[in-house]
């Protein structure tokens, strides 16, 4: 009984750590010169994405300040790198006060974009349609 507890609890272990092993940070540092084209603004921001690669969850924390107006989007587009233009992957939701939280799914063209260098963080405003703040996700 004690044998079958103790492989019980190693086994628990184990398997906490390896779900714990697949989390991976990814930061951006967010800018208006980042944008493509990029746009005059004194805005600045950072982005901080955990991506669980066994699940293809994902979590962020984005801050920002100094924007030209409200935020009227916020997303991680996959599908291009620094100096490109992509679709949207993930939407950041509607409560776009700084700090933007969430969490949600990728897929797996998302999830080798992303380990790719392929993703990035933008900002959108009524000014800035296209986006005022951007920042490519790097590890």
């Amino acid at each position: 009984m004690r044998k079958t507890m103790v492989l019980g609890l190693l086994a628990t272990a184990v398997v906490f750590s390896a779900a714990q092993a697949q989390v991976v940070a990814y930061k951006a540092t967010l800018s208006p010169a980042s944008e493509v084209p990029p746009v005059q603004s004194q805005a600045s921001g950072a982005a901080a994405v955990n991506v669980n690669s066994a699940t293809k969850g994902v979590s962020w924390s984005v801050t920002y300040a100094g924007l030209s107006g409200p935020p009227a989007a916020a997303h991680i587009h996959c599908g291009a790198a620094a100096g490109a233009n992509a679709g949207v992957a993930v939407d950041l939701g509607k409560n776009l006060a700084s700090p933007i939280q969430g969490s949600g799914t990728m897929t797996d063209a998302q999830m080798a974009d992303l380990q790719a260098g392929k993703c990035y963080v933008n900002i959108h405003t009524a000014n800035n349609k296209g986006g005022e703040l951007r920042g490519q996700l790097a590890k």
